[in-house]
Parts: structure tokens; C-alpha cells; sequence
């Protein structure tokens, strides 16, 4: 019975260890994250603007449904 108990108190103890090693880590991560907030705005990429061209081929994908409906057809 004491061995269990031990294997417990161990098992326990290495949860809490990892436990707070996590918590810390985050605290961490977001303390960087404030730190560092003003650089990444200087190192943000802008977003190119794209100029997007409408093709306007309605026309032409109609009549080629329209082919390949009688091509098939017959």
C-alpha cells in the first residue's frame, strides 16, 4: 500500500510540474506578445490591393454547353 501511495504522490507531483511549467510558458507568451506588439505593426506586410477583371464569357460558356448538349444528343 505504501508503494502505491508513493507512485501517487509522484504522479501528483509531476502533473503540478507540468502544470506550472505551462502556466508560466503562457504568461510568457503573452508578456512577449505586448512586448513585441509595436514591431510586428512596423513589420506588418500591407495587403495588396488586387484589381479583379470580370470576364464577362456567359455568352460564350452558353454556347459551349450548348455544343457539347448537342454533340451528345445525337
Amino acid at each position: 500500500m505504501e508503494l502505491i501511495l508513493d507512485g501517487v504522490k509522484l504522479m501528483v507531483i509531476g502533473m503540478l510540474t507540468v502544470y506550472v511549467f505551462l502556466m508560466i510558458m503562457i504568461w510568457c507568451m503573452n508578456l512577449m506578445a505586448k512586448i513585441l506588439a509595436p514591431l510586428a505593426a512596423k513589420y506588418e506586410k500591407k495587403p495588396e490591393v488586387k484589381k479583379t477583371v470580370r470576364n464577362d464569357d456567359d455568352a460564350l460558356r452558353a454556347a459551349a454547353a450548348a455544343a457539347a448538349f448537342d454533340a451528345n444528343s445525337k
